[in-house]
């Protein structure tokens, strides 16, 4: 039976894109979207970049403002929403409204995975996963500042790079014995650590805060033994789902929605796609893809799946990240010992690529994104180009 009615809990990228898909797939019922912030709902990746840089920033919308009515969704704006109905199916607000629907996706996303240690420095500990957050974060960061950064992460070196170009004085403490450790191969990380390091970023690696003060500046002592002073302090050291509601609701749940390859969650009516969704994979072991991309896609197959219809092809992941004047693009599988070198990152114009077996199974461009393409295709095909062709400049990709 196909729904006469859907609702969509978030207000992100996936929330926003899932309404677009069962629009362009043919859903004409009713469907109401529902967010806990004012905004329409706005791209994230320029939060830690653009909202921080720009003269006069602004929020992008990820649909044009205009668009909703047009398709007649129902937003939802600035509301909270109490319980998901389950048995009722009757979503239900703090202010007591309730929603009828036959299917729900649930695309409420993750928050910060918090620091109660550094959290207790106030108002000059930041986090950033809101439009609130870049707003609060700029009035802070203001040239001859002193900043501590900890965690070195994507976000944690975008926020550094940001941060220093705004004349702040940068401090990066991180745990492990690298930078962005989770997703980005050895070269690649060798690149940016020492980017940042030639930016004036002072980058402290296997390293750990024992010790917090605030005092007229705040102070934090590293387990070495070394003090940091900071006018504030940002950090990013993961995400914890916001899954309250399916928890509450009784949905399997393991810091994350638990679904299966077609956002399906344990109950068949509703559906989790974005940050907030983790997928069992067919070995039992659940993963979760944090990236804008993986967000558009699974709204697309939570679409597909609420309304019986074939699934979209998947295709080779891919994340970008925008550090100073680098765009550094990801695509395909990251894990790997045979990466080749095409172009000079110390040029600033370079792709790494991953080999297993000869086989192109993973790159990533250092201000090469027009070759983004025509790599996902590579990666697809399973292409075995000659290495020594693959890494001749004199050579155009596309030729190979």
């Amino acid at each position: 039976m196909n729904p006469k009615t859907i609702a969509i809990v978030g207000g992100g990228q996936a929330a926003a894109m899932a309404a677009a898909a069962l629009r362009q797939q043919g859903f004409d019922g009713e469907l109401h979207l529902f967010s806990d912030e004012h905004h329409l709902p706005y791209e994230r990746p320029p939060l830690s970049k653009a909202m921080l840089l720009d003269d006069n920033p602004q929020l992008q919308p990820i649909l044009p403002a205009d668009w909703w009515q047009e398709h007649n969704v129902q937003l939802h704006l600035g509301v909270t929403v109490q319980t998901l109905g389950r048995q009722t199916h009757q979503l239900v607000l703090a202010n007591g409204q309730s929603y009828p629907w036959d299917r729900l996706l649930i695309a409420t996303g993750a928050a910060a995975r918090p620091l109660t240690q550094l959290d207790k420095l106030g108002d000059r500990c930041f986090t950033l996963r809101h439009a609130g957050d870049a707003e609060r974060l700029r009035d802070n960061l203001l040239p001859g500042k002193s900043i501590v950064i900890v965690g070195a992460g994507t976000i944690g070196l975008e926020l550094a790079a940001s941060a220093t170009q705004r004349g702040c004085q940068v401090t990066v403490v991180e745990l492990a014995p690298t930078v962005m450790g989770r997703n980005a191969p050895a070269p690649v990380r060798d690149y940016l650590l020492t980017r940042h390091q030639l930016a004036g970023v002072r980058v402290l690696l296997n390293s750990a805060i024992e010790h917090v003060e605030a005092g007229e500046s705040l102070s934090l002592t590293l387990q070495n033994g070394e003090t940091l002073t900071a006018d504030a302090v940002i950090y990013g050291i993961g995400i914890v789902a916001n899954d309250m509601l399916a928890r509450e609701a009784g949905l399997e749940t393991a810091n994350g929605i638990i679904v299966d390859a077609a956002c399906t969650t344990s109950d068949p009516a509703i559906f989790a796609a974005g940050d907030v969704a983790i997928t069992r994979q067919a070995d039992g072991s659940l993963v979760r893809v944090e990236s804008w991309e993986n967000a558009n896609f699974q709204a697309q197959v939570a679409a597909a799946a609420m309304l019986n219809q074939p699934q979209p092809a998947a295709t080779p992941g891919w994340f970008w990240t925008d550090q100073y004047r680098d765009n550094l693009q990801f695509v395909g599988e990251m894990q790997g010992e045979n990466w080749l070198l095409r172009g000079d990152p110390d040029a600033q114009k370079a792709i790494w690529f991953n080999l297993q077996d000869g086989v192109i199974v993973g790159a990533v461009t250092l201000n090469q994104g027009r070759e983004i393409r025509l790599l996902r295709k590579w990666i697809q095909a399973k292409k075995k180009p000659p290495v020594a062709t693959l890494i001749d400049e004199t050579i155009l990709l596309k030729s190979i």
